[in-house]
């Protein structure tokens, strides 16, 4: 009985193995998310029921949390799921069910913003445009490889662009009226809105919508260098009257100028007692 053919069916390459060893070290020195993945095809019905979901939860999550708040994420994981479903065609559909969750959240948003008492409008808007800045920089580092490889290649524009955008025309154009009365009307209240609440609004709806400031250029003025055009010469009387108006404005307030000897203090200042200073000095005594 002949004996196997050992030397042609068993035979050992050893030029082989090295080759094969040094290409598998190589891809063990890589990143965990940055080695190249062999997997399957993903259908689009795995895509529906495994990974969307995945990553809808995550995003919801994001949306929703209390400014200053941060929710335990597996950004390792989602950015997986987005990396696995881009490479296997469905960009497309990842976006625009990306782009439907968060439209969906923001008319939900604009509606709770409407139904808002108006001595909490101001204050409810802003938390809505903190609450939204934040979840934005946790989605868009999560679906950072689908904005490199299909949104900027494919649509030419950004992700980050895309998603403000998105809170401009849902939320922000819906309200912004209603929100410059209200932060007009605030300014001839002192501390009826906090000069932070205040400041952070106009900054973000510039963010937005640098047009917004064309709307109210003395508004934005207050916050944002610049936007006001530069003095002239022949508007120096303007300025000088604009100047006197707002002395005015604080004479009717209770400020006094201070000029000519006048005293710095508002009006019935004087009447409030004053506690005297304290001394540690040893009082004199007489026997």
């Amino acid at each position: 009985m002949d004996e196997p053919m050992e030397d042609q069916c068993g035979e050992y390459h050893p030029q082989e193995q090295p080759q094969q060893s040094t290409a598998e070290a190589e891809r063990k020195k890589l990143p965990s998310l940055l080695r190249p993945v062999v997997m399957g095809a993903i259908t689009k019905e795995e895509y529906q029921t495994q990974y969307w979901p995945k990553l809808e939860n995550a995003i919801i999550q994001l949306l929703t949390q209390t400014p200053g708040d941060y929710i335990p994420i597996s950004y390792e994981q989602m950015y997986s799921c987005v990396y696995k479903c881009v490479c296997q065609q469905h960009s497309e559909q990842m976006y625009n069910d990306l782009l439907t969750v968060i439209t969906q959240h923001l008319d939900r948003l604009s509606l709770e913003l409407q139904s808002s008492q108006p001595d909490s409008y101001v204050e409810c808007f802003n938390f809505a445009l903190t609450q939204y800045t934040q979840a934005l920089g946790g989605i868009v580092p999560i679906f950072n490889y689908m904005n490199r490889f299909y949104v900027a290649t494919k649509l030419n524009t950004d992700l980050k662009d895309e998603l403000s955008k998105l809170f401009t025309t849902y939320v922000a154009e819906k309200h912004v009226t209603l929100l410059f009365n209200f932060l007009e009307e605030a300014q001839t209240k002192p501390f009826a809105v906090s000069p932070p609440i205040m400041a952070n609004i106009v900054k973000g709806l510039y963010q937005l919508k640098p047009e917004y400031a064309a709307l109210k250029p003395q508004l934005f003025a207050r916050f944002i260098p610049n936007i006001l055009p530069p003095a002239k010469e022949d508007m120096l009387d303007h300025y000088i009257e604009e100047t006197l108006q707002m002395q005015r404005d604080l004479e009717k307030r209770g400020f006094t100028r201070g000029a000519g000897g006048q005293s710095r203090k508002r009006a019935g200042e004087d009447s409030i007692p004053k506690n005297s200073p304290l001394s540690f000095m040893p009082k004199n005594t007489t026997s």
